[in-house]
Formats: structure tokens, C-alpha cells, sequence
């Protein structure tokens, strides 16, 4: 266990020290309103911790309060660990961006596309090219998820079971072969689609590694890193500072739902796309090597343009994600000005933000409202933790990005 800790006055990391008050007063009110248990923030530059905040409960029934080494679910701040589980071997010769997906996994060597038509009469063509990795990384494949409801491919996988994104009782070998199985919304690497990819590549990396993602993730990412409590399940030590889980209520409230099955043993699918727990000290490291390209205390991960390839927009033509990811579940305002790169989303047009930005932060979030993001301009690194599923878009990011900027003074 490796507890964060504040190691500086924020005043001398350019900080306003009243505005990051406000940051805390802001989502304190949110805790004392009932709409979230309890939360930890954290804001470094130059990877020292100089706001470092916890507010609430872990778990409303027991008293349990937030602390520094509470446990939380990430959930899709996985993906950006699966990419660089991925590009490590990409480094190592082992795979490449321009993969077919088939050369790995056969299953995939005959996608279909989606033409037309809904259930019996949905008609489906031949893909014109390949399914790429570099497709899976930027969710540019064609994939979906079946909660959307938004298309009839959508449909087909919630047919297949997968309304959760995972098969009931599957392995991750399993759950892929299920999605393999299914057409593919559109041409892939002609739109932008939030899907289950980054499970897809999870399986890749154990194809080609020969090792089970929770080993190779541990072997060659959180181990050399010092992610002393990141991974796939939380032992019987651990399990007093797991977060509890909530979701947000008809009524604004929030009440304890089901969340991953993380004790009780390995879970039986190692999710790329959203199965990790971890604590704030352990996504403090991630986010530092990240913002230092690739290094951390003298262990190297991955090369400064390996980084750079990942944290850049990979979007074609630099589009953003309300442009290039036209269906209906991506065309929202915050997704103005912002890329993807591969596994994070990137600000390219801090002018057609949501919220304030500058150009080149990167980052990403979780459904239970845990979200993180680096902006190596500034040499910043910003991590939000909370434990609630939200009914609809969660407010806490775009309160989160404003709050932060009004907060740099240099």
C-alpha cells in the first residue's frame, strides 16, 4: 500500500490557493446535497502533489470516510492502461498499429458492415478493408455497445447478451468471439464509436504477450510504476478501503448499486475496457509517467514518441469527436475541440471547448465519475475520484476542467 500525499505549498506550484478552495467548496456542497457520497481531488505540477483534498464518506452506512488510500473503481480509465500495455508490445516488435485485428484473432478475419434494415431485415456487406488495431485503439472500428440504443446493431448485442458490454459467465476470450460474431456499424476507421475495443485489444495483448492481462499488467506496467494496489480484484486486505458503489437516483439521491465483482478472488473475465480498481497514488503514477513521456524515477515504459503517438489526435484529418463520432450518443457540446488519441481523449480547439482548456490535455474518465487528465503544457496532472453512477452525462468533468483552470496562475 503507497498512501498520496501533498509534498508542496500550491502557491509555489502556480496555484491559487482561494481557487482551489472553491474547487472544494463546489464539490463538498455536492456531498452535503446527497448527490455524491464523497470524493478525493488531486492536482500536481512537475509531479508534486501540491492540492491534495478528501471530503465525505466511502461508504454511506458503515461511516466510512474518503481517505488518501481508499480504493476505487476506475472503471474506463482501464483503456488508456490497455493502450499502453499494447504499445509496449507494439515497441518490442511484437504488434503493430497496423495489424489486422484477424492476424491475432481469427474470429475477426470476416467483419461485416451494417447496411440497412433492423432485426430479421437487417442487411449486412462484406467490410471493404481490414479491421486494423490502430481501429480498436482509437474506436474507429466499428464496434458499439449494446446500452446505446441509438442503432440496430445496438440491438443485435444487447440479443447477444450483452447489455453490460460482457457476456453473463464469459472469459475475455469468450467475450470477444461473442462481438466477432456481430456486424459492424460502419466501415472501419470511417466514424468514431465508444465501444467494447479496448476489451478487443485487452485480448490481443494477451494473445501476442502469451500471458493473462492481470500478469502483464502487473509484470510490465503497475509493478515498475510502484502501482502498489492497482488491479483487477482487491484481496481481503484491501477490501476495508473499497469505495461503495452508488448510482444516482429518479429523485437526485443516490443509493448503493452493484459494481464489479471485485473480491471474492480473480474475476473470471479481465476487463481492458473498464475492470480495474486502483488508488489515488497508483493513478497519480500513471498520469506522471505519462506527462513525462514515457519515464518515471528512472524506469521507461514506453519511448517519448510512443507517448506522443498516444496522446496526439488520431482522428483523420484532426476532427474532433462531435464531428467524426455522428451517432446520436456522441453528439453533445463537450465533445467539441476534442480528439482521441489512443485510448485518451485530446483538446485540439481549447476555443471550441465546453469548458476552458489548452491544447494538448489529455485524459479520461469513468462511468462512476473517477476522471483524470494531464496537460504536459503545464506540467499538470489533475485526478477526480468519486463512486457514482450517473443517470445521464455526469456533471462533475466539466465542473472539474473549470474549476482547475481557474486555479493555474503561470
Amino acid at each position: 500500500m503507497a498512501r498520496l500525499r501533498q509534498d508542496t505549498d500550491p502557491h509555489e506550484a502556480g496555484l491559487d490557493a482561494k481557487a482551489l478552495g472553491r474547487l472544494d467548496r463546489h464539490f463538498a456542497h455536492e456531498v452535503d446535497e446527497g448527490r455524491l457520497p464523497g470524493f478525493l481531488v488531486a492536482v500536481a505540477r512537475g509531479g508534486r502533489v501540491a492540492h491534495l483534498t478528501t471530503y465525505g464518506m466511502r461508504d454511506l452506512a458503515a461511516g466510512l470516510p474518503v481517505e488518501a488510500d481508499t480504493l476505487w473503481r476506475i472503471y474506463s480509465m482501464t483503456k488508456p492502461v490497455t493502450a499502453v500495455a499494447a504499445l509496449i508490445l507494439v515497441e518490442e516488435g511484437r504488434l503493430s498499429p497496423d495489424d489486422p485485428v484477424a492476424r491475432h484473432l481469427p474470429a475477426f478475419a470476416n467483419p461485416r458492415v451494417y447496411v440497412s434494415g433492423a432485426g430479421a431485415d437487417l442487411r449486412t456487406r462484406p467490410a471493404a478493408g481490414p479491421l486494423l488495431v490502430r481501429h480498436l485503439m482509437t474506436h474507429t472500428a466499428g464496434l458499439t455497445f449494446g446500452f446505446y440504443h441509438t442503432h440496430p446493431v445496438d440491438a443485435l448485442y444487447r440479443e447477444a447478451g450483452l447489455e453490460s458490454s460482457v457476456p453473463p459467465g464469459a472469459d475475455l476470450a469468450e467475450a470477444v468471439e461473442v462481438y466477432a460474431g456481430l456486424p459492424l456499424q460502419f466501415e472501419p476507421g470511417t466514424e468514431w464509436n465508444y465501444s467494447v475495443a479496448s476489451n478487443v485489444l485487452g485480448r490481443i495483448v494477451e494473445v501476442v504477450s502469451g500471458r493473462p492481462l492481470d500478469e502483464f499488467f502487473a509484470e510490465r506496467i503497475f509493478r515498475p510504476l510502484g502501482m502498489a494496489d492497482a488491479g483487477f480484484q482487491v484481496s481481503d486486505a484491501q477490501a476495508p478501503r473499497l469505495a461503495e458503489l452508488y448510482g444516482e437516483q429518479e429523485d437526485g439521491g443516490i443509493a448503493p448499486v452493484p459494481g464489479l465483482p471485485l473480491r471474492g478472488g480473480r474475476p473470471r473475465l479481465l476487463s481492458g475496457s473498464g475492470g480495474m480498481v486502483a488508488s489515488a497514488h497508483d493513478q497519480h503514477r500513471f498520469m506522471e509517467m505519462l506527462r513525462r513521456r514515457g519515464e518515471l524515477d528512472g524506469t521507461r515504459l514506453l519511448a517519448p514518441a510512443t507517448v506522443d503517438l498516444m496522446t496526439g489526435n488520431r482522428l483523420p484529418g484532426g476532427a474532433d469527436l462531435r464531428a467524426f463520432g455522428s451517432r446520436p450518443a456522441h453528439d453533445e457540446p463537450g465533445n467539441e475541440g476534442m480528439g482521441f488519441g489512443l485510448g485518451v481523449s485530446v483538446v485540439v480547439d481549447p476555443e471550441r471547448t465546453r469548458t476552458p482548456s489548452v491544447r494538448g490535455t489529455f485524459g479520461w474518465n469513468g462511468v462512476a465519475g473517477t476522471t483524470f487528465l494531464v496537460a504536459p503544457g503545464r506540467d499538470l496532472t489533475v485526478q477526480f475520484m468519486t463512486q457514482v453512477r450517473p443517470r445521464g452525462s455526469s456533471p462533475v468533468f466539466p465542473a472539474l476542467r473549470r474549476l482547475v483552470h481557474e486555479a493555474v496562475t503561470d
